[in-house]
């Protein structure tokens, strides 16, 4: 079956608001050690405060995604226990959790890749890809703990590189910004059309009505970053949690197309 990539909170067992330690900050309100429930999670799994995140102070809550991967690790690895019923478990799922939300990211990117008509010739490759990604995802816990996840990213990245490059080409000048520090700078009405911003620090950024299309998000941090009226058609691997962080109220941004 291929894997879900979209969180349903209702098949996990809260363990994003568990396994992570919080520091306290303008993202979270508490400080959490790992392994120690949030106070705000209820005996359901359900976060109490779910409709107030943000007022509550746990805006860093309201930005997290993990691509499924606690529905996985909750209904396929353990085939449905929690860590309450088996606490034998406990500290072995809290320790899954990390690696097998960056192996569903990265079969989030090239599900997301093998859309993209101009990278066709590569579709073949990204298929392959994606079959080894959800082949790893599978595995018992001792191989997933086992895995070098950072190098398996390292591995798929040169072929999303190339989807991205060939999705990219006819966007003109293509700006390069790659993992560049744009935190707060004054974009508004930018053409960065075509733009690489893998990992770029975009945070605070004034981005309204910036020319954004074809742009390669992957990795960049659009934490209050100002898309109002921005265009983003056919924006490259932008992901909720993305759209989620930044200012993209009225008036909307215009959608984004794979």
């Amino acid at each position: 079956m291929p894997l879900e990539l979209a969180a349903d909170c209702s098949r996990c067992a809260g363990l994003c608001c568990v396994a992570p330690a919080f520091a306290r900050s303008s993202d979270f309100a508490i400080d959490k050690p790992a392994g120690r429930p949030c106070p705000n999670l209820r005996n359901d799994f359900r976060c109490g405060i779910h409709e107030r995140l943000e007022e509550r102070g746990f805006k860093g809550c309201t930005v997290f995604d993990c691509f499924g991967a606690g529905q996985q690790i909750v209904q396929e690895t353990y085939g449905g226990r929690n860590w309450t019923s088996t606490p034998g478990v406990r500290d072995e799922m809290f320790a899954l959790l990390p690696v097998l939300r960056q192996l569903h990211e990265i079969a989030w990117y090239l599900t997301e890749a093998r859309k993209l008509d101009a990278a066709r010739r590569l579709h073949g490759k990204l298929s392959v890809a994606l079959a080894e990604t959800e082949r790893l995802c599978s595995g018992v816990p001792a191989e997933l703990l086992a895995l070098d996840v950072d190098a398996y990213r390292q591995r798929v990245n040169p072929l999303l590189q190339e989807a991205s490059e060939l999705a990219r080409q006819g966007a003109g000048p293509r700006p390069d910004h790659r993992g560049a520090n744009l935190i707060g700078r004054k974009l508004r009405g930018a053409d960065l059309r075509g733009a690489n911003l893998r990992g770029a620090m975009l945070i605070g950024a004034d981005l309204r009505d910036a020319d954004l299309r074809l742009a390669d998000f992957t990795g960049a941090d659009l934490r209050g970053a100002d898309l109002r009226g921005a265009d983003l058609t056919g924006a490259l691997f932008l992901t909720e949690s993305q759209r989620t962080s930044a200012i993209m109220s009225e008036p909307a941004a215009r959608e984004a197309r794979p």
